[in-house]
Order: C-alpha cells, then sequence, then structure tokens
C-alpha cells in the first residue's frame, strides 16, 4: 500500500522568522561553545596536532604525528582543521570547527530528507530530535573523526531519500544521486572504507528484505562510481606513490585486522553499545519503540516501491550490530545511526497520545529535580587526581545544567497540549543540560591538557633544543607547546612510524640517558613514576613544571 500524500500533514504552528530564530539560537550556542574547553587526550590533542603539524610543514598528503608518519587515518578531519588553521589561526575551537561543521551538517540533510518525505513539520521536529540527542550534540564537540563520517555518511543517507522520492524528476534523481556518491568518497577520505562498505551493506540488505529490485535501476552506478573514485581515489594513489608501505598498514592493518582482531586493545562486550544508545538517545528513547513499529510498516511504501522509514530502520539496526560485533569498539562509531533514529522518533512524537508524552516530560523533570538534588553531592567529591575545588567548579555546571532542564521540561509540560511547542521546548531541555554539563568537564579537562604547564615550558623549547617524551605519548602538550616530542623507548600508537623512520626515536631509556649527560639543553616530558625512578639512579635534572600527570624537566 502506497503512502498516501493527499492526507493533510500536520500544520507547522511557527512562522519562518520564528524557525529561523530558533536555529540562530542553537547555533550560537553550538558554535559559540567550541573554545571554552581545552582540548583533552587523547583524540582530541591528537588530531588537533596532527593539523598543526600538516599546517606547519605544507605537506597535505603524507600525514605525519610527532613528526613520524602516522597512517592509521585518512585526511579529511585534518585537512579541514588546517584550513581552519590558515582562516583563523591555530586554537582550540579551530581545531574543533570541522567536527561541529559536520554536525550541523548532519542536521541539515537530516532534515532536508525529512521535509520532502514527510513536510516542514516533521523536519523541523527531526532537527530537534537531533540537535538534542545527548551523542550527537556531544560528539559535534569533541574533537574526533568519528563525527566527520558520521555527518558524511548522513549527507549520503540524506541524498539516498532525496533521490528516491518518487516526484523527483529524472534531474533531481541523478543530481542526489551524484551527492550521495561523492558523500560516501567524503566518508571513506574521513575514516576508511566503512564510509562506503556500511551503506552498501544496508542498501543490499534493504533490497533484500524490501524486494525492492527496481531501485538498483536508480542509483545512477556507472556515473556514481565516477564521481565516487574522482573524489576518493587521488589522495590514496598519491599516498601510495610517495609512501609505498601505505596500502598494506591502511587496508590491511587499519580494517582488516581492526574490525577482526583486539589489536588496537579496544576489545568490550557485545551489549558495548547499548548503555551508549540509551545515554545517547536518552530524551527520546521512548519513542523507540514506535520507531520499531514503523519501520516494518508496510503502509510506508512510496510508489515507486520505495520503503524509506525501512531505509531509516535497517541503516540503524545494522550499522549499531556491525560494530557490536566487532573486535573494535568505541563509543563514537555509532554516531551514524542517531539521525536515522531522529527521523523515526519525530514520525512517532506525530502520533504519540498527550497521556503518554505527559508521562514522559513528568519522568524527565524527575530525572533534572534528581541530576540538581545531585549536583550538591558531587560539590562535596575529591580524589587524589582532583581535589575538592575541582569537584566544586564541576558541580555548579551540574547545577545549571539541570536547572535548566527542569525549567524548561516544566514549560514542556505546560504546553502539552500544543505538541510542537511543547516538543521545541523539551529539546532545548534536554540540549542545554547537556551542554552545560559538557562545559562543565573543564573543570578536569584544563588538568588533563598540560594548558597550565605552557608559560614555564616554552622559554626553553628553543628552536634547536630537543624535546623528548620519555616511556609516554602525551596527545596534548605538543599542541599546546607548538613542538612535536622525540620519542623515548614506548612507542604507544606510533610504533608504524618509528619502525619507518627509526632515526627519529630513541628506542630505550637507557640510550635517552647516555644522550642526556652526554649534555646541552635538552627539555623532556615524562610521568611521575619515570622522574622518581630517574631521579633515584642519578639523572641530573631540573624541574621546569609538573602537575599530577607529567613532569617536564631541563638538562642545564
Amino acid at each position: 500500500m502506497p503512502i498516501d500524500r493527499t492526507a493533510q500533514a500536520p500544520t507547522l504552528p511557527w512562522r519562518n522568522a520564528s524557525l529561523w530564530l530558533l536555529a540562530a539560537a542553537f547555533l550560537a550556542v553550538w558554535l559559540g561553545t567550541l573554545g571554552y574547553r581545552h582540548l583533552i587526550p587523547t583524540d582530541e590533542g591528537r588530531y588537533a596536532e596532527i593539523a598543526r603539524e600538516m599546517f606547519v610543514s605544507g605537506d597535505w598528503v603524507t600525514i605525519r604525528y610527532n613528526a613520524l608518519k602516522y597512517f592509521e587515518k585518512p585526511p579529511l578531519q585534518m585537512w579541514g582543521t588546517a584550513l581552519a588553521y590558515t582562516l583563523f589561526g591555530i586554537g582550540d575551537w579551530q581545531a574543533r570547527l570541522f567536527t561541529a561543521l559536520s554536525g550541523i551538517v548532519g542536521i541539515v540533510f537530516t532534515m532536508l530528507a525529512a521535509a520532502r518525505w514527510w513536510g516542514k513539520r516533521t523536519a523541523v521536529i527531526s532537527g530537534l530530535v537531533l540537535v538534542s540527542a545527548p551523542l550527537w550534540n556531544v560528539g559535534s564537540h569533541f574533537n574526533s573523526l568519528d563525527m566527520g563520517v558520521a555527518g558524511c555518511m548522513t549527507m549520503a543517507l540524506g541524498a539516498l531519500l532525496l533521490a528516491q522520492h518518487p516526484d523527483a524528476t529524472r534531474a533531481q534523481q541523478r543530481g542526489w544521486m551524484w551527492a550521495c556518491w561523492a558523500s560516501m568518497a567524503l566518508a571513506v577520505l574521513s575514516k576508511g572504507l566503512i564510509g562506503v562498505v556500511l551503506p552498501g551493506f544496508v542498501l543490499v540488505v534493504y533490497t533484500v528484505v524490501a524486494r525492492d529490485w527496481a531501485l538498483w535501476k536508480r542509483l545512477h552506478l556507472v556515473t556514481g562510481l565516477i564521481i565516487f573514485f574522482a573524489v576518493g581515489a587521488p589522495w590514496f594513489v598519491l599516498i601510495s606513490m610517495r609512501n609505498p608501505e601505505f596500502a598494506w598498514f591502511f587496508f590491511v592493518h587499519e580494517h582488516f585486522q581492526r574490525f577482526t582482531s583486539t589489536v588496537h586493545n579496544r576489545n568490550a562486550p557485545l551489549w558495548y553499545f547499548v548503555p551508549l544508545l540509551v545515554a545517547g538517545f536518552l530524551p527520546w528513547l521512548a519513542q523507540l519503540p514506535g520507531a520499531a513499529r514503523l519501520t516494518m510498516a508496510r503502509a510506508e511504501t512510496a510508489s515507486n516501491g520505495f520503503r524509506p522509514t525501512l531505509v531509516l530502520g535497517l541503516w540503524a539496526v545494522l550499522i549499531f550490530a556491525f560494530f557490536s560485533i566487532s573486535d573494535s569498539k568505541l563509543p563514537g562509531y555509532i554516531f551514524p545511526i542517531i539521525p536515522a533514529l531522529a527521523i523515526l522518533a519525530a514520525l512517532v512524537l506525530e502520533h504519540t497520545s498527550e497521556r503518554a508524552w505527559r508521562w514522559q516530560l513528568r519522568a524527565f523533570l524527575a530525572l533534572a529535580l534528581v541530576g540538581l538534588a545531585a549536583s550538591g553531592y558531587v560539590a562535596t567529591m575529591s580524589s587524589g587526581m582532583y581535589p575538592n575545588a575541582v569537584f566544586s567548579r564541576f558541580a555548579v555546571f551540574l547545577a545549571v545544567a539541570f536547572a535548566a532542564g527542569a525549567a524548561f521540561t516544566w514549560l514542556a509540560i505546560r504546553l502539552a497540549g500544543r505538541r510542537f511547542e511543547s516538543v521545541a521546548a523539551f529539546a532545548c531541555a534536554w540540549f542545554l543540560t547537556f551542554t552545560a554539563a559538557m562545559l562543565g568537564h573543564e573543570a578536569f579537562g584544563r588538568s588533563m591538557s598540560g594548558i597550565d604547564l605552557v608559560p614555564a615550558v616554552r622559554p626553553w623549547l628553543k628552536p634547536d633544543v630537543p624535546f623528548y617524551a620519555v616511556e609516554r605519548l602525551d596527545h596534548t602538550m605538543p599542541f599546546y607547546l607548538g613542538r612535536p616530542t622525540i620519542m623515548v623507548q614506548e612507542p604507544d600508537e606510533l610504533a608504524f612510524g618509528v619502525a619507518q623512520e627509526p632515526t627519529k626515536w630513541v628506542p630505550t631509556t637507557e640510550a635517552f640517558v647516555a644522550r642526556w649527560k652526554a649534555g646541552g639543553q635538552a627539555v623532556a616530558m615524562m610521568g611521575p613514576g619515570t622522574y622518581d625512578r630517574l631521579t633515584a639512579q642519578g639523572v641530573p635534572m631540573i624541574v621546569i613544571a609538573r602537575d599530577a600527570r607529567r613532569v617536564i624537566v631541563r638538562r642545564n
């Protein structure tokens, strides 16, 4: 049974000016908070530093980290961040800009697809759901590659849905499918082959389940593949020509071995992503059962046989399952499923009874009040790593976060009879809650970043003074000091790089001590335990700066 497009869709009660004002407010918070927190290990410091070294060296082909070859990931985000450095200078918010824009792109394409299939009201609600989903919000403000690939994959999903609408002209269909192919190429340039493998996997399963074989005639395979390789292949060819060792390491080690083994020590149980999904889609969990039913509803079939809700459901379920069975797991891997869930949740919200909606709002008002009360307990905490003053600062942000959540959720309850306004208030509640809580992490993140050590250390780092990292890879200090380090003994994730360029590191601590004792100016960074051990051995070191995680010393 095809979708009935003659039925009157619920109207959007707000004028365009009001919607643009709401979007501007979200955008101001989204972008305006990028520079509040300092970068934290490991991903944030790593990718900020890779882009800084790319920017300084001018080599945008061979990726380097700590001046060593780093072939674990493709370059798209590093290119974007290096471009941000070029335009705006080097800094924290510039390092996060690509990630934040990727999140925005995902929201835009989610809304475009929803508007085309289900109307403007559903599109706006989809955007509200997505912007207030904690996993999407937090992910867009954390400098890792996961949101970049999620944004590109969401572009691909959105473009596919736009292309397959039964009212699309031949030119529109072709244009959107070309955008889909280009988006998959960008996803590959963002994080590797999953950018095309996962969408392809979903498409194959969809056609088998829906028996929609005609879809393949509308994919523009020949011209699409030309666009895919034209966008995605040049960098891979160029880096392989300059670095013959790249292909095996990137395609075999970083794809096949990462997925099928625990080579990166990221193994976790099969259910690892379940609590992450619960927390990451928290405000809208009540809509998921309805979303599951909607996914399989045959009434959601277009006149050309395409079933958009089935595509969305399979996209979420299959990607979630793919990473769940993998032997390599990190929280950001499931970012790409959130936009699909946002559209399904928006569709369910339109048919949720007022009684059920009020129960949902009351439950979250209670949760906000519990969180507000708990912030007082947090203010009394302390640990060996963090004194009470750190927890007290964080508690203030928690209190503000849950107070905002409670206030806007109360407003949503008052507006429960006007569904769109109530959903908008509820989305604002939890967008502000998680944004404020995330900003409060700076209480812990500042010391993690090491930024307070920089003024004392920087005067000693002259261009000709070697800077050693002894038995540890610090992911943030090289960025803040503007200098890569010379690794000593522990290569960490740079094992491939030091194997390719062994003269750029010191393989043992004993060899480092011999260099250190040979005289001349030098600076070294190490953990407190390493410092205590070397001091006990009589190694001459003058402390420049230290915190709970690192000790930075000079030779003379």
